[in-house]
Protein backbone atom coordinates (compact mmCIF):
# COMPACT_ATOMS: atom_id res chain seq x y z
CA UNK A 1 0.00 0.00 0.00
CA UNK A 2 2.85 2.42 0.78
CA UNK A 3 4.37 1.82 -2.65
CA UNK A 4 1.01 2.23 -4.35
CA UNK A 5 0.37 5.57 -2.65
CA UNK A 6 3.81 6.80 -3.59
CA UNK A 7 3.10 5.90 -7.20
CA UNK A 8 -0.22 7.72 -7.09
CA UNK A 9 1.54 10.79 -5.67
CA UNK A 10 4.06 10.80 -8.52
CA UNK A 11 1.28 10.52 -11.08
CA UNK A 12 -0.70 13.36 -9.53
CA UNK A 13 2.05 15.92 -9.02
CA UNK A 14 1.20 17.46 -12.37
CA UNK A 15 -2.11 18.62 -10.90
CA UNK A 16 -0.17 20.86 -8.54
CA UNK A 17 2.92 21.82 -10.51
CA UNK A 18 1.85 22.08 -14.16
CA UNK A 19 -1.06 23.17 -16.30
CA UNK A 20 -1.99 19.63 -17.31
CA UNK A 21 -5.62 20.24 -16.36
CA UNK A 22 -6.21 23.68 -17.78
CA UNK A 23 -9.68 24.52 -19.04
CA UNK A 24 -10.45 22.87 -22.38
CA UNK A 25 -10.72 25.65 -24.98
CA UNK A 26 -12.92 23.44 -27.16
CA UNK A 27 -15.64 23.46 -24.52
CA UNK A 28 -14.93 26.87 -23.02
CA UNK A 29 -17.76 28.14 -20.85
CA UNK A 30 -18.85 31.69 -20.11
CA UNK A 31 -18.77 33.35 -16.71
CA UNK A 32 -22.55 33.61 -16.85
CA UNK A 33 -22.83 29.84 -17.27
CA UNK A 34 -20.50 29.26 -14.33
CA UNK A 35 -22.51 31.78 -12.31
CA UNK A 36 -25.64 29.80 -13.15
CA UNK A 37 -24.00 26.69 -11.69
CA UNK A 38 -22.98 28.64 -8.57
CA UNK A 39 -26.48 29.98 -7.93
CA UNK A 40 -28.33 26.74 -8.66
CA UNK A 41 -25.94 24.62 -6.61
CA UNK A 42 -26.22 26.94 -3.63
CA UNK A 43 -29.99 27.24 -4.03
CA UNK A 44 -30.28 23.47 -3.86
CA UNK A 45 -27.81 22.52 -1.13
CA UNK A 46 -26.76 25.47 1.02
CA UNK A 47 -27.45 24.92 4.71
CA UNK A 48 -28.80 28.47 5.16
CA UNK A 49 -30.58 28.75 1.79
CA UNK A 50 -33.79 30.12 3.30
CA UNK A 51 -31.87 32.80 5.22
CA UNK A 52 -30.30 34.37 2.09
CA UNK A 53 -32.77 36.53 0.08
CA UNK A 54 -30.82 36.14 -3.18
CA UNK A 55 -31.16 32.36 -2.90
CA UNK A 56 -34.94 32.56 -2.87
CA UNK A 57 -36.57 29.95 -5.12
CA UNK A 58 -38.31 32.72 -7.05
CA UNK A 59 -35.02 34.37 -8.03
CA UNK A 60 -34.82 32.55 -11.38
CA UNK A 61 -38.55 32.68 -12.24
CA UNK A 62 -37.94 35.47 -14.74
CA UNK A 63 -35.08 34.33 -16.97
CA UNK A 64 -34.23 37.84 -18.20
CA UNK A 65 -34.01 39.28 -14.70
CA UNK A 66 -32.12 36.21 -13.51
CA UNK A 67 -29.50 36.53 -16.26
CA UNK A 68 -29.13 40.25 -15.56
CA UNK A 69 -28.51 39.39 -11.92
CA UNK A 70 -25.86 36.80 -12.82
CA UNK A 71 -24.17 39.19 -15.27
CA UNK A 72 -23.50 41.65 -12.46
CA UNK A 73 -20.70 39.32 -11.37
CA UNK A 74 -17.66 39.13 -13.63
CA UNK A 75 -15.98 36.85 -11.08
CA UNK A 76 -17.94 33.75 -10.03
CA UNK A 77 -16.26 33.71 -6.64
CA UNK A 78 -17.75 37.16 -5.94
CA UNK A 79 -21.21 35.76 -6.63
CA UNK A 80 -20.51 32.79 -4.37
CA UNK A 81 -19.34 35.04 -1.53
CA UNK A 82 -22.41 37.25 -1.90
CA UNK A 83 -24.61 34.20 -1.32
CA UNK A 84 -23.01 33.18 1.98
CA UNK A 85 -25.02 33.72 5.15
CA UNK A 86 -22.74 36.12 6.97
CA UNK A 87 -25.10 37.62 9.56
CA UNK A 88 -23.28 37.31 12.85
CA UNK A 89 -20.40 35.63 11.01
CA UNK A 90 -22.44 32.42 11.00
CA UNK A 91 -20.84 30.92 7.90
CA UNK A 92 -17.09 31.10 8.41
CA UNK A 93 -16.48 27.95 6.45
CA UNK A 94 -17.90 27.78 2.90
CA UNK A 95 -15.44 28.48 0.11
CA UNK A 96 -15.15 28.69 -3.64
CA UNK A 97 -12.91 26.20 -5.44
CA UNK A 98 -10.76 27.44 -8.33
CA UNK A 99 -9.31 24.02 -9.15
CA UNK A 100 -11.30 20.93 -8.20
CA UNK A 101 -8.42 18.61 -9.13
CA UNK A 102 -5.98 20.36 -6.81
CA UNK A 103 -8.61 20.40 -4.07
CA UNK A 104 -9.02 16.65 -4.22
CA UNK A 105 -5.29 16.28 -3.70
CA UNK A 106 -5.35 18.75 -0.81
CA UNK A 107 -8.06 16.68 0.88
CA UNK A 108 -5.66 13.74 0.80
CA UNK A 109 -2.78 15.75 2.22
CA UNK A 110 -0.94 16.43 -1.05
CA UNK A 111 0.08 20.08 -1.24
CA UNK A 112 3.03 22.41 -1.66
CA UNK A 113 4.46 23.25 1.74
CA UNK A 114 7.54 24.00 3.84
CA UNK A 115 6.29 21.39 6.32
CA UNK A 116 6.09 23.60 9.43
CA UNK A 117 3.30 24.58 11.83
CA UNK A 118 4.03 27.61 14.00
CA UNK A 119 2.93 29.20 17.22
CA UNK A 120 3.55 32.89 17.91
CA UNK A 121 4.05 34.85 21.13
CA UNK A 122 4.87 38.40 22.19
CA UNK A 123 7.47 37.68 24.84
CA UNK A 124 8.11 40.97 26.65
CA UNK A 125 6.94 44.52 27.28
CA UNK A 126 9.15 45.79 24.45
CA UNK A 127 6.86 44.09 21.94
CA UNK A 128 9.37 41.49 20.76
CA UNK A 129 7.65 38.59 19.01
CA UNK A 130 8.87 35.09 18.30
CA UNK A 131 7.62 32.09 16.38
CA UNK A 132 8.07 28.67 17.89
CA UNK A 133 7.86 25.47 15.86
CA UNK A 134 4.85 23.36 16.86
CA UNK A 135 5.25 20.64 14.26
CA UNK A 136 7.55 19.55 11.44
CA UNK A 137 6.33 17.19 8.72
CA UNK A 138 8.46 14.15 7.96
CA UNK A 139 10.54 14.30 4.77
CA UNK A 140 9.72 17.98 4.29
CA UNK A 141 11.99 20.94 3.48
CA UNK A 142 11.86 21.82 7.18
CA UNK A 143 12.86 18.36 8.41
CA UNK A 144 15.57 18.14 5.75
CA UNK A 145 16.96 21.44 7.11
CA UNK A 146 17.01 19.87 10.60
CA UNK A 147 14.31 22.20 11.91
CA UNK A 148 12.67 20.67 14.98
CA UNK A 149 9.63 21.16 17.16
CA UNK A 150 10.53 23.70 19.84
CA UNK A 151 12.92 25.73 17.69
CA UNK A 152 12.55 29.50 18.18
CA UNK A 153 12.50 32.01 15.29
CA UNK A 154 12.74 35.77 15.70
CA UNK A 155 13.10 36.98 12.09
CA UNK A 156 11.70 36.19 8.66
CA UNK A 157 13.71 37.10 5.57
CA UNK A 158 15.98 39.25 7.71
CA UNK A 159 13.23 41.28 9.43
CA UNK A 160 13.10 40.92 13.21
CA UNK A 161 9.54 40.41 14.44
CA UNK A 162 7.83 42.85 16.78
CA UNK A 163 4.24 43.74 17.64
CA UNK A 164 4.22 46.64 15.16
CA UNK A 165 5.42 44.82 12.04
CA UNK A 166 4.13 41.35 12.91
CA UNK A 167 1.00 41.29 10.73
CA UNK A 168 2.92 42.25 7.60
CA UNK A 169 6.09 40.25 8.16
CA UNK A 170 4.39 36.97 9.07
CA UNK A 171 2.69 36.97 5.64
CA UNK A 172 6.11 36.29 4.13
CA UNK A 173 5.82 32.75 5.46
CA UNK A 174 3.46 32.19 2.52
CA UNK A 175 6.34 32.76 0.07
CA UNK A 176 7.69 29.72 -1.71
CA UNK A 177 11.24 30.37 -0.45
CA UNK A 178 11.84 31.85 3.00
CA UNK A 179 14.79 32.49 5.29
CA UNK A 180 14.19 31.88 9.00
CA UNK A 181 16.47 33.20 11.76
CA UNK A 182 16.80 30.85 14.72
CA UNK A 183 17.68 31.94 18.25
CA UNK A 184 18.17 30.46 21.69
CA UNK A 185 16.63 31.90 24.85
CA UNK A 186 18.10 32.31 28.31
CA UNK A 187 16.61 34.52 30.98
CA UNK A 188 14.55 36.38 28.40
CA UNK A 189 17.60 37.13 26.24
CA UNK A 190 17.52 35.89 22.64
CA UNK A 191 20.85 34.86 21.13
CA UNK A 192 21.19 34.30 17.35
CA UNK A 193 22.12 30.77 16.27
CA UNK A 194 21.79 30.55 12.48
CA UNK A 195 19.68 31.36 9.44
CA UNK A 196 18.09 28.64 7.33
CA UNK A 197 16.59 29.06 3.88
CA UNK A 198 13.93 26.57 2.79
CA UNK A 199 11.78 26.25 -0.33
CA UNK A 200 8.35 24.67 -0.46
CA UNK A 201 7.89 21.35 -2.22
CA UNK A 202 4.93 19.07 -2.87
CA UNK A 203 4.36 16.86 0.17
CA UNK A 204 2.11 13.92 0.88
CA UNK A 205 1.72 13.77 4.66
CA UNK A 206 0.73 10.61 6.50
CA UNK A 207 -1.55 11.95 9.27
CA UNK A 208 -0.63 9.04 11.56
CA UNK A 209 2.40 10.93 12.82
CA UNK A 210 3.41 9.13 16.02
CA UNK A 211 2.26 6.17 18.08
CA UNK A 212 3.80 5.24 21.39
CA UNK A 213 3.06 3.19 24.50
CA UNK A 214 3.94 4.27 28.05
CA UNK A 215 4.28 1.10 30.08
CA UNK A 216 3.76 2.15 33.71
CA UNK A 217 1.65 5.25 34.25
CA UNK A 218 0.12 4.72 37.67
CA UNK A 219 0.18 1.01 36.98
CA UNK A 220 -1.50 1.43 33.60
CA UNK A 221 -0.36 0.93 30.05
CA UNK A 222 -1.13 4.08 28.03
CA UNK A 223 -1.28 4.43 24.27
CA UNK A 224 -0.46 7.78 22.68
CA UNK A 225 -1.37 8.69 19.10
CA UNK A 226 -0.57 11.92 17.27
CA UNK A 227 -3.15 12.05 14.49
CA UNK A 228 -3.08 15.16 12.30
CA UNK A 229 -5.95 14.88 9.79
CA UNK A 230 -8.88 12.65 8.87
CA UNK A 231 -7.67 11.57 5.43
CA UNK A 232 -9.49 8.66 3.86
CA UNK A 233 -6.45 7.62 1.81
CA UNK A 234 -4.72 6.76 5.10
CA UNK A 235 -7.54 4.76 6.70
CA UNK A 236 -5.38 1.63 6.55
CA UNK A 237 -2.45 3.36 8.30
CA UNK A 238 -4.81 4.50 11.06
CA UNK A 239 -6.14 0.97 11.41
CA UNK A 240 -2.58 -0.36 11.60
CA UNK A 241 -1.85 2.01 14.51
CA UNK A 242 -4.75 0.49 16.43
CA UNK A 243 -3.53 -2.99 15.61
CA UNK A 244 -0.34 -1.97 17.41
CA UNK A 245 -2.23 -0.59 20.43
CA UNK A 246 -4.41 -3.68 20.54
CA UNK A 247 -1.39 -5.98 20.56
CA UNK A 248 0.04 -3.93 23.44
CA UNK A 249 -3.17 -4.31 25.51
CA UNK A 250 -3.25 -0.64 26.47
CA UNK A 251 -5.51 0.46 29.36
CA UNK A 252 -5.90 4.13 28.42
CA UNK A 253 -5.64 6.11 25.17
CA UNK A 254 -4.37 9.64 24.66
CA UNK A 255 -5.38 11.04 21.27
CA UNK A 256 -3.37 14.10 20.28
CA UNK A 257 -5.48 16.23 17.92
CA UNK A 258 -3.79 19.56 18.56
CA UNK A 259 -3.14 20.30 14.90
CA UNK A 260 -5.97 18.18 13.49
CA UNK A 261 -8.45 20.46 11.74
CA UNK A 262 -10.65 17.62 10.55
CA UNK A 263 -11.42 16.02 7.19
CA UNK A 264 -13.49 12.99 6.23
CA UNK A 265 -16.61 12.27 8.31
CA UNK A 266 -16.42 8.56 7.50
CA UNK A 267 -12.83 8.40 8.77
CA UNK A 268 -13.98 10.10 11.98
CA UNK A 269 -16.57 7.33 12.41
CA UNK A 270 -13.89 4.70 11.76
CA UNK A 271 -11.63 6.19 14.42
CA UNK A 272 -14.45 6.21 16.96
CA UNK A 273 -15.15 2.58 16.07
CA UNK A 274 -11.52 1.72 16.85
CA UNK A 275 -11.70 3.39 20.27
CA UNK A 276 -15.06 2.33 21.72
CA UNK A 277 -14.79 -1.24 23.05
CA UNK A 278 -18.52 -1.99 22.99
CA UNK A 279 -19.21 -0.55 19.56
CA UNK A 280 -21.76 -2.58 17.71
CA UNK A 281 -23.67 -0.84 14.98
CA UNK A 282 -25.06 1.93 17.19
CA UNK A 283 -25.47 5.48 15.96
CA UNK A 284 -22.32 7.59 16.19
CA UNK A 285 -23.46 10.78 14.43
CA UNK A 286 -26.59 12.29 12.85
CA UNK A 287 -26.45 14.53 9.77
CA UNK A 288 -29.22 17.08 9.09
CA UNK A 289 -29.51 18.79 5.68
CA UNK A 290 -31.67 21.72 4.57
CA UNK A 291 -35.41 21.32 3.92
CA UNK A 292 -34.83 20.55 0.21
CA UNK A 293 -32.75 17.53 1.12
CA UNK A 294 -34.51 16.04 4.11
CA UNK A 295 -34.31 12.72 2.30
CA UNK A 296 -30.54 12.92 2.65
CA UNK A 297 -30.71 13.20 6.44
CA UNK A 298 -28.88 10.20 7.77
CA UNK A 299 -26.37 8.91 10.22
CA UNK A 300 -23.02 7.24 10.64
CA UNK A 301 -23.00 4.15 12.81
CA UNK A 302 -20.01 2.62 14.48
CA UNK A 303 -18.44 0.25 11.99
CA UNK A 304 -16.86 -3.21 12.02
CA UNK A 305 -15.07 -2.71 8.69
CA UNK A 306 -13.53 0.27 6.94
CA UNK A 307 -12.99 1.23 3.32
CA UNK A 308 -9.49 1.80 1.97
CA UNK A 309 -9.00 4.57 -0.61
CA UNK A 310 -6.19 5.81 -2.82
CA UNK A 311 -5.17 9.45 -3.09
CA UNK A 312 -7.87 10.06 -5.71
CA UNK A 313 -10.53 8.93 -3.22
CA UNK A 314 -11.15 5.73 -5.19
CA UNK A 315 -11.95 2.69 -3.08
CA UNK A 316 -9.28 0.00 -3.31
CA UNK A 317 -10.36 -2.44 -0.60
CA UNK A 318 -11.78 -3.13 2.85
CA UNK A 319 -10.33 -4.05 6.24
CA UNK A 320 -11.70 -5.30 9.54
CA UNK A 321 -11.48 -2.52 12.11
CA UNK A 322 -8.95 -3.07 14.89
CA UNK A 323 -11.09 -2.25 17.92
CA UNK A 324 -9.61 -1.70 21.36
CA UNK A 325 -11.25 -3.84 24.03
CA UNK A 326 -9.35 -2.68 27.10
CA UNK A 327 -9.72 1.14 27.07
CA UNK A 328 -12.20 2.73 29.45
CA UNK A 329 -11.38 6.43 29.01
CA UNK A 330 -10.32 8.71 26.19
CA UNK A 331 -8.00 11.67 26.70
CA UNK A 332 -7.98 14.19 23.85
CA UNK A 333 -5.23 16.82 23.57
CA UNK A 334 -6.60 19.95 21.92
CA UNK A 335 -5.91 23.48 20.72
CA UNK A 336 -7.74 26.14 18.71
CA UNK A 337 -6.58 24.18 15.63
CA UNK A 338 -8.67 21.16 16.73
CA UNK A 339 -11.77 21.43 14.55
CA UNK A 340 -14.70 19.82 12.72
CA UNK A 341 -14.13 16.05 12.32
CA UNK A 342 -11.86 16.13 15.40
CA UNK A 343 -14.62 17.76 17.42
CA UNK A 344 -17.03 15.20 15.94
CA UNK A 345 -15.02 12.42 17.64
CA UNK A 346 -15.27 14.20 20.99
CA UNK A 347 -18.98 14.92 20.61
CA UNK A 348 -19.84 11.52 19.16
CA UNK A 349 -18.06 9.48 21.85
CA UNK A 350 -19.24 11.49 24.88
CA UNK A 351 -22.54 9.54 25.16
CA UNK A 352 -20.61 6.26 25.28
CA UNK A 353 -17.34 6.69 27.22
CA UNK A 354 -15.69 9.30 29.46
CA UNK A 355 -13.85 11.81 27.28
CA UNK A 356 -11.45 14.24 28.98
CA UNK A 357 -10.25 17.26 26.98
CA UNK A 358 -6.81 18.67 27.82
CA UNK A 359 -5.17 21.77 26.34
CA UNK A 360 -7.09 24.81 25.12
CA UNK A 361 -10.59 25.36 23.70
CA UNK A 362 -11.25 23.75 20.33
CA UNK A 363 -12.23 25.71 17.22
CA UNK A 364 -16.01 25.19 17.29
CA UNK A 365 -17.26 23.75 13.99
CA UNK A 366 -20.36 21.57 14.05
CA UNK A 367 -21.23 21.82 10.35
CA UNK A 368 -19.86 20.14 7.26
CA UNK A 369 -19.75 20.33 3.49
CA UNK A 370 -19.78 18.49 0.21
CA UNK A 371 -18.04 19.44 -3.01
CA UNK A 372 -20.47 20.72 -5.64
CA UNK A 373 -19.45 20.33 -9.28
CA UNK A 374 -20.93 21.77 -12.45
CA UNK A 375 -22.88 18.56 -13.07
CA UNK A 376 -26.57 19.61 -12.86
CA UNK A 377 -27.97 16.20 -13.89
CA UNK A 378 -26.63 14.78 -10.61
CA UNK A 379 -27.79 17.78 -8.56
CA UNK A 380 -24.16 18.95 -8.69
CA UNK A 381 -22.68 15.99 -6.78
CA UNK A 382 -21.03 13.88 -9.49
CA UNK A 383 -17.37 14.69 -10.04
CA UNK A 384 -17.04 12.31 -12.99
CA UNK A 385 -19.64 14.21 -15.06
CA UNK A 386 -18.44 17.71 -14.15
CA UNK A 387 -18.38 20.19 -17.02
CA UNK A 388 -14.93 19.86 -18.67
CA UNK A 389 -15.02 23.51 -19.71
CA UNK A 390 -13.75 24.71 -16.33
CA UNK A 391 -12.27 23.41 -13.07
CA UNK A 392 -14.34 25.53 -10.70
CA UNK A 393 -16.37 23.96 -7.91
CA UNK A 394 -17.78 24.89 -4.50
CA UNK A 395 -17.39 23.62 -0.96
CA UNK A 396 -20.45 25.03 0.82
CA UNK A 397 -21.76 24.06 4.24
CA UNK A 398 -24.70 21.71 3.66
CA UNK A 399 -25.30 19.86 6.93
CA UNK A 400 -25.09 20.09 10.71
CA UNK A 401 -23.90 17.16 12.77
CA UNK A 402 -25.30 15.81 16.05
CA UNK A 403 -24.38 12.99 18.39
CA UNK A 404 -26.60 10.11 19.54
CA UNK A 405 -28.29 12.37 22.11
CA UNK A 406 -29.05 15.12 19.58
CA UNK A 407 -26.28 17.37 20.94
CA UNK A 408 -24.54 19.84 18.64
CA UNK A 409 -23.93 22.82 20.91
CA UNK A 410 -20.22 23.42 20.47
CA UNK A 411 -20.03 26.37 18.08
CA UNK A 412 -17.82 28.04 20.72
CA UNK A 413 -15.63 24.94 20.89
CA UNK A 414 -15.11 22.35 23.61
CA UNK A 415 -13.59 23.93 26.70
CA UNK A 416 -10.83 21.78 28.22
CA UNK A 417 -11.30 19.88 31.47
CA UNK A 418 -7.64 20.63 32.16
CA UNK A 419 -6.31 23.91 30.77
CA UNK A 420 -2.77 23.85 29.41
CA UNK A 421 -1.66 26.76 27.23
CA UNK A 422 1.27 25.47 25.20
CA UNK A 423 2.20 29.02 24.16
CA UNK A 424 3.10 29.86 27.77
CA UNK A 425 5.91 27.31 27.49
CA UNK A 426 7.27 28.72 24.21
CA UNK A 427 10.87 28.57 25.43
CA UNK A 428 10.62 24.92 26.48
CA UNK A 429 8.57 23.15 23.80
CA UNK A 430 9.56 19.48 23.98
CA UNK A 431 9.22 16.84 21.23
CA UNK A 432 5.86 15.16 20.73
CA UNK A 433 5.84 11.94 22.72
CA UNK A 434 8.26 13.17 25.39
CA UNK A 435 6.59 12.33 28.71
CA UNK A 436 7.53 15.78 30.04
CA UNK A 437 5.97 17.61 27.08
CA UNK A 438 3.60 19.92 28.89
CA UNK A 439 0.21 18.95 27.40
CA UNK A 440 0.95 15.24 27.24
CA UNK A 441 2.32 15.36 30.81
CA UNK A 442 -0.98 16.82 32.04
CA UNK A 443 -2.82 13.80 30.60
CA UNK A 444 -0.30 11.33 32.03
CA UNK A 445 -0.47 13.02 35.44
CA UNK A 446 -4.26 12.79 35.41
CA UNK A 447 -4.01 9.06 34.71
CA UNK A 448 -1.55 8.82 37.61
CA UNK A 449 -4.17 10.48 39.81
CA UNK A 450 -2.48 13.89 40.07
CA UNK A 451 -5.58 15.84 39.10
CA UNK A 452 -5.44 19.57 38.36
CA UNK A 453 -7.68 22.05 36.55
CA UNK A 454 -4.90 24.18 35.08
CA UNK A 455 -1.23 23.74 34.27
CA UNK A 456 0.63 27.04 33.98
CA UNK A 457 4.20 28.11 33.30
CA UNK A 458 6.01 29.71 36.21
CA UNK A 459 7.95 31.78 33.66
CA UNK A 460 4.85 33.21 31.97
CA UNK A 461 4.51 36.93 32.62
CA UNK A 462 1.62 39.35 32.39
CA UNK A 463 2.92 41.00 29.21
CA UNK A 464 3.31 37.70 27.35
CA UNK A 465 0.61 37.39 24.70
CA UNK A 466 -0.28 34.72 22.18
CA UNK A 467 -0.31 36.26 18.70
CA UNK A 468 -2.80 35.51 15.94
CA UNK A 469 -1.35 33.47 13.10
CA UNK A 470 -4.54 32.85 11.11
CA UNK A 471 -2.97 34.36 7.98
CA UNK A 472 -1.31 30.96 7.56
CA UNK A 473 -4.54 28.98 7.94
CA UNK A 474 -5.31 26.64 5.08
CA UNK A 475 -9.03 26.31 4.39
CA UNK A 476 -8.51 22.58 3.80
CA UNK A 477 -7.28 22.17 7.37
CA UNK A 478 -10.57 22.92 9.18
CA UNK A 479 -12.91 20.87 7.05
CA UNK A 480 -15.52 18.22 7.72
CA UNK A 481 -16.79 16.73 4.51
CA UNK A 482 -18.69 13.77 3.15
CA UNK A 483 -18.19 12.24 -0.27
CA UNK A 484 -20.45 10.33 -2.63
CA UNK A 485 -20.17 7.09 -0.66
CA UNK A 486 -22.53 8.63 1.92
CA UNK A 487 -25.21 9.20 -0.73
CA UNK A 488 -24.57 5.92 -2.51
CA UNK A 489 -25.24 3.88 0.61
CA UNK A 490 -28.63 5.62 0.93
CA UNK A 491 -29.69 4.86 -2.64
Amino acid sequence: MKYFKTLILVLTLCFLTTSCFEDDDDVAISTTDINDFVWKGMNSWYNWQTEVPDLSDSKDDNSSEYNSYLNQFTDSEDLFNSLKYETGNVDRFSWFVEDRIAQQQEFQGISKSHGIRYGSVQINSNGDVILYVRYVANNSPASNANIKRGDIINAINGTILNSNNYNNVVKELLNETITLSFVSENGGILTPIEDKMISATVLSENPVYLMKVFNDIGGKKVGYLVYNAFRSSYNDELNAAFSFFKSENINELILDLRINGGGSVSTSAYLASMIYANAGLEKFADLKFNSKHNDEDGFYNFQNTLNVFDSNDIKTGEETINRLNTVNNLYVLTSNSTASASEMVINGLKPFIPVKVIGTTTFGKNVGSITLYDSPLSDFRDRSSANPGHLKAMQPIVFQIFNKNGESDYTQGFAPDIVVKESEFWNNILPLGDDNEVVLKAALDDIRGFTTKTSTSKKASSFMKKMDISVLDNKFEKEMYISNDYFQQKE
